[in-house]
């Protein structure tokens, strides 16, 4: 059992990864970080189309791997 959790444990992670490693930058330097903040400040939304779902993809790995890590925690107990 606790070999099975493992291997879904690493699947997610290089998932996760790669998720991560796809998703565009928020901003650029110091003037993107200015910006970024009135952007975020004023509600424009830049998540549209693959970056939307890059992003909820990533939570959902991020979730996944909470889960699995704590049920591998438990039944190695």
């Amino acid at each position: 059992m606790i070999t099975v959790i493992n291997i879904l444990l690493v699947i997610d992670v290089i998932v996760m990864i790669t998720l991560v490693l796809l998703q565009s930058g928020k901003s650029a330097g110091l003037s993107g970080a200015v910006s970024g903040g009135a952007e975020q400040l004023f509600g424009k939304q830049k998540a549209r189309g693959i970056d939307l779902v890059l992003h909820r993809s990533t939570i959902v790995t991020g979730v996944l791997f909470f889960v699995l890590a704590f049920l591998a925690a438990y039944v190695l107990q």
